[in-house]
C-alpha cells in the first residue's frame, strides 16, 4: 500500500512565476492571486494554514479563515484565550500557507504578528452572525468540555 503513496505526483504545468510579470510589493501580489482565486471560484479561497509555536517549541497548525489584507498584512481573528492566541502571545511569530489546488498555487507567509486595535476587532466580532457569537462566548476555546450537553447548555445561557 505505502508503494502506492509513494509513487502519487502531479505535474505542475497550470502557470510559471515570473519576475517580470511580479509586483515587487507583495501585499499587491498578493492581492493579484487572491482575486484569481475568487474569480476561478476557489472554494474558500481565504482559507489559510496558520502555524504558531508553543512555549515548549513544539508546532501546531490550524485553518483559520483570512477577514481582510492590507499594507499592514494578512487579518484573521481568533480568541486571546485560546491555543492560538495563547502561542502567539508567548510567541509572536506565525507562518501561514494558502493551497489554492485548482490554480496550482501555494503561498507562504512568515513574520511578526501583532493584534488589530480593540475596536477593529470588536466590529469584527459585532459583524458576526448571532449564532457565531454565542458559539465564541460559549466555548472556552482549546479546552476540553463535559460533553456536548454541557456546550448546548453554556450557548442558551446567551441564546
Amino acid at each position: 500500500m505505502t508503494q502506492d503513496i509513494a509513487h502519487l505526483r502531479k505535474s505542475y504545468e497550470r502557470a510559471e512565476l515570473s519576475e517580470d510579470a511580479s509586483h515587487a510589493d507583495p501585499i499587491q501580489q498578493f492581492a493579484q492571486w487572491f482575486d484569481e482565486a475568487r474569480q476561478s471560484e476557489v472554494p474558500e479561497p481565504n482559507a489559510m494554514t496558520l502555524a504558531t509555536v508553543a512555549s515548549d517549541l513544539r508546532p501546531s497548525t490550524r485553518i483559520v479563515l483570512v477577514k481582510d489584507f492590507d499594507e499592514r498584512g494578512i487579518v484573521w481573528y481568533t480568541n486571546y484565550q485560546g491555543r492560538k492566541g495563547l502561542e502567539l502571545a508567548g510567541n509572536p511569530y506565525a507562518a501561514l500557507q494558502f493551497h489554492w489546488v485548482e490554480l496550482e498555487r501555494v503561498v507562504r507567509i512568515e513574520g511578526l504578528v501583532d493584534k488589530v486595535s480593540d475596536a477593529e476587532s470588536d466590529e469584527y466580532f459585532a459583524s458576526r452572525p448571532l449564532d457565531s457569537r454565542i458559539g465564541a462566548w460559549a466555548s472556552p476555546q482549546s479546552q476540553v468540555i463535559p460533553g456536548r450537553a454541557w456546550l448546548v447548555a453554556e450557548a442558551a445561557k446567551y441564546g
